[in-house]
């Protein structure tokens, strides 16, 4: 087939040399967002280049020449591997097969830009990814396939997206194409009384209230581990607060109970969390026992403060 790869970032060039490498599959022209002034160039389009193929950055499809250089590439399958823009139907529709988009959810389920935070941040024991059929709704439309992974107890959004889903995903852009040259792919109507939309997670959602239940806590500690990153304060400054585990003990929230060379634990309501790294304001991540060290943090301190 004829294919149009339309993506960004590490994701987005690994679906692209994964297909290339293949050569089962013919791909005829490169999408990606719009150069960003002051930021490194997209790895995808970097990529593209290198490999010799056409790369498109239009800012918006409501270009009638932004679509009519979609067209003249006679594709047979657009392949939207980690897609940000919103991409009408006009040009979703443009390949002869369509469109088919990647998400890393199982869809109906956290449709939204963050789909692997919350799964974690709300205790979630499953997730995986969703190649599903494109429409103007945020995330909607059938599913092509879906591929469910465990979330262990103590994965962070590195274990769940970079381990395991991710590298499942770029293979299964082989699978998502036979099944289109196959003929009548699949459709897996989406049962809307388990849909769930989640916003965008963000430094606001990622704040620690030690007062909460110690597992709240730990998985919202996890599920924002590396991005956007929990935080709390320590006399009015911000501490970054990343790899982290869940230990016994009872006493009052938000009191340091221990500092060694672990790390630092503090109290929550029905356990402790144990802080292994952090991030002060305006450093960079180092061992929680090196923080407090430095800056004087010992047993009795108190976090939130």
């Amino acid at each position: 087939m004829r294919l149009i790869v339309m993506g960004q970032q590490a994701f987005g060039k690994d679906v692209l040399a994964k297909l290339i490498d293949t050569g089962k599959d013919e791909v005829v022209a490169v999408y990606c967002e719009p150069d960003r002034e002051g930021k490194p160039v997209d790895p995808i389009k970097e990529f593209a280049l290198e490999k010799g193929l056409p790369v498109h950055q239009p800012a918006n499809f409501d270009d009638p020449e932004a679509l009519k250089v979609l067209a003249s590439y006679d594709a047979d399958l657009m392949v939207m591997a980690f897609v940000n823009v919103f991409v009408p139907e006009a040009a979703r529709d443009t390949p002869k097969h369509g469109s088919i988009c990647f998400h890393p959810s199982l869809l109906p389920l956290h449709r939204g830009p963050s789909a692997v935070n919350w799964p974690i941040i709300m205790g979630s024991t499953k997730s995986g990814y969703s190649w599903f059929y494109p429409s103007d709704g945020l995330d909607e439309g059938d599913s092509l396939l879906q591929w469910e992974c465990e979330i262990g107890p103590d994965d962070t959004v590195i274990d769940l997206y970079f381990k395991k889903i991710y590298p499942h995903a770029v293979q299964s852009v082989l699978t998502v194409c036979d099944l289109f040259r196959a003929g009548n792919p699949p459709h897996i109507v989406p049962d809307e009384s388990r849909a769930s939309y989640e916003r965008r997670c963000t430094k606001t959602h990622a704040r620690i209230d030690w007062h909460k239940p110690v597992k709240q806590i730990y998985d919202l500690i996890r599920g924002t581990n590396p991005a956007p990153g929990a935080w709390s304060t320590v006399d009015g400054a911000e501490l970054g607060i990343f790899d982290c585990a869940r230990v016994a003990g009872d006493g009052i929230s938000g009191k340091v109970m221990a500092v060694g060379e672990e790390g630092v634990t503090v109290q929550c309501v029905g356990g402790r969390i144990l802080i292994k790294r952090v991030r002060p304001a305006g450093g960079e991540k180092q061992p929680a026992a090196a923080w407090a060290e430095a800056t004087g943090i010992e047993k009795g301190s108190r976090l939130g403060t």
